[in-house]
């Protein structure tokens, strides 16, 4: 396990490898299972992980939250869904074309285990130019989300596609890439975005495509 500070925010990521002991057991079970859109916002398909993996989850998470500036306290899965990205770059609305936050609450974390082989990319982490914020809590919510309105229709306003990279509105401050069995942890207010390669978008397959299982953490 690794512990990363990103930018200067200083926001913690954790990063573990060989997370668990057989991963492809995690592939062989969601082979042929139904994935289907959840969210409004997720550009790709989902379906549920198996409560055991829920479980396992929040045990190995409990002792970490010092990591992350958290006192122990219980913690409740608000997610925990297997993931494919899959939506085409063109179809991609002006908030799913920048880098987002799960939760302005101070005591979410997210984790993404990567499941596939090849090179669909990792997680980036970024600032906002104009603000400078690289995380997003209740105080700043208001002005952030006023200034990204008038951004979307100001002529640095992003292309259709995927974030992977500096753009004129963001700067990209850290990044991990995507391992097989790889598990990153951090605050879900952190500015992030999954590196997808708009030339080749993943298929929404299991096996050949961009899986991994993401996971909403809540403290307290």
């Amino acid at each position: 396990m690794q512990r990363l500070v990103i930018g200067a925010e200083r926001a913690p990521v954790l990063v573990v490898d060989d997370f668990v002991a057989e991963p492809e057991q995690l592939v062989r079970r969601v082979t042929g299972s139904p994935f289907v859109p959840q969210g409004a916002m997720f550009p790709g398909v989902r379906t549920r992980a198996p409560l055991s993996y829920r479980q396992l989850l929040l045990d190995f998470l409990k002792p970490l939250l010092p990591e992350f500036g958290l006192r122990p306290g219980p913690l409740s899965l608000q997610m925990a869904h297997y993931s494919l990205v899959s939506l085409p770059p063109e179809r991609l609305v002006f908030l799913q074309r920048i880098p987002h936050i799960d939760t302005v609450a101070s005591n979410g974390l997210a984790t993404v285990h990567y499941l596939f082989h090849g090179d669909w990319g990792g997680t980036a982490f970024y600032r906002h130019r104009k603000t400078g914020h690289e995380v997003i809590d209740s105080t700043r919510r208001e002005a952030y989300f006023r200034c990204l309105e008038e951004q979307s229709r100001g002529p640095d306003a992003p292309a259709p596609g995927y974030i992977n990279g500096d753009t004129a509105l963001f700067e990209q401050i850290g990044r991990v890439e995507g391992v097989f069995n790889r598990l990153i942890v951090y605050r879900r207010n952190s500015l992030h975005s999954a590196c997808i390669d708009n030339t080749r978008v993943p298929p929404p397959d299991p096996v050949a495509g961009r899986l991994s299982i993401n996971g909403f953490v809540d403290v307290g």
